[in-house]
């Protein structure tokens, strides 16, 4: 299975614009790719996930009055039939989880006796907890409710009819507190107002013995920048000039790590001595090079405990010294600390 990542707008000391993630299932049959999980709220039988051939309508629109060009490709399905009516087979992307997205598949409700249903879910944390957005055949309705340790709550269903063994379009859209549901690129509910999203993962979802397929899935998100990262794109967006910025926390007992940088790439290498005295001793460190000063500091929590190490490079004047440079040094730290207060602000 092919993965197709893109990303939108990056620029170091800015936030990701956006990225689309992909779900193509075309290049593989038989197996279910690897990254996805298969699992199953209620009784019955376990889901039976497949990659199966189907004919799809092409990307490309038809010509007024012609009938869409189809193409044979292989697609998602769900082919178990147990009739069991609480149950609901789930599968689940599991290398990402998303905040503020927009999630789209096309989906065909092939066969079932006591169920005809397609769901896409979303802000999965297990079988038992996630959101859900689904169609159905039979009960000619659209919906959409909260999983909540296995029961469903704030149910929003409303009456639509859905064709059969036709392709339609299915999508979520979750920005902030907001949740819009669509069908075939048209609005499907009111919109939806959940006051506490958490992050979750995305997939595709089924009930009793339908027989479900999914093509052309998409993800289109903003990607979760971490906190430690997030403080460093602030303070270089208001400071461009600064030379190098990184935080480092500890990674076992006498040794730290960068977690945050000016440059990506240092992301993950260790830190030196200079760091780890900072964090563990409160210790302030001055260096020069050329036409340049370097510093590392304590990173406070809000009792005054240091609880990560802040590393600073500035291009340096004419006549500074120690104390100016750690002058200049202490009032960017104090942004910093503004916007975290513990080392758990660090890692979020």
């Amino acid at each position: 299975m092919r993965f197709i990542l893109l990303l939108g707008g990056w620029l170091l000391t800015l936030p990701v614009v956006g990225a689309e993630l992909h779900f193509d299932f075309s290049d593989i049959g038989g197996n279910l790719p690897t990254n996805f999980t298969s699992a199953l709220l209620g009784g019955g039988a376990p889901p039976a996930w497949r990659i199966v051939s189907d004919e799809v309508p092409s990307a490309f629109a038809a010509f007024a009055g012609q009938s869409p060009v189809m193409t044979r490709k292989f697609v998602l399905a769900q082919t178990s039939q147990d009739a069991t009516d609480e149950r609901f087979p789930l599968l689940v992307y599991n290398d990402e989880e998303f905040r503020d997205f927009k999630f789209t598949a096309r989906f065909k409700l092939i066969s079932g006796v006591n169920e005809q249903m397609a769901g896409l879910v979303f802000r999965y944390q297990n079988a038992s907890n996630f959101y859900v957005c689904r169609a159905s055949a039979l009960g000619n309705s659209f919906g959409f409710y909260k999983v909540v340790n296995g029961e469903r709550q704030s149910p929003v269903i409303l009456p639509l009819p859905i064709a059969t063994n036709v392709w339609h379009e299915l999508s979520v859209d979750c920005s902030g507190i907001y949740i819009e549901c669509s069908l075939d690129g048209r609005k499907a509910l009111p919109t939806i107002t959940d006051k506490s999203p958490p992050d979750g993962k995305v997939g595709f979802w089924t009930k009793s013995d339908a027989v479900t397929h999914f093509t052309d899935a998409a993800v289109v998100y903003t990607p979760r920048i971490p906190a430690a990262q997030a403080i460093i794109n602030t303070i270089l967006r208001e400071q461009p000039r600064i030379l190098g910025l990184r935080i480092y926390t500890l990674a076992g007992t006498n040794a730290t790590r960068i977690i945050a940088s000016k440059e990506l790439s240092e992301i993950g290498q260790p830190g030196t001595e200079a760091e780890l005295a900072a964090i563990q001793d409160g210790k302030i460190s001055f260096g020069r090079e050329r036409g340049a000063v370097v510093l590392a500091l304590p990173l406070h929590d809000r009792n005054g405990d240091p609880i990560a190490a802040v590393r600073m490079k500035f291009k340096s004047f004419p006549g500074e010294t120690q104390d100016t440079a750690v002058v200049r040094a202490t009032e960017l730290l104090k942004k910093m600390q503004e916007f975290c207060t513990s080392e758990d602000d660090l890692r979020k």
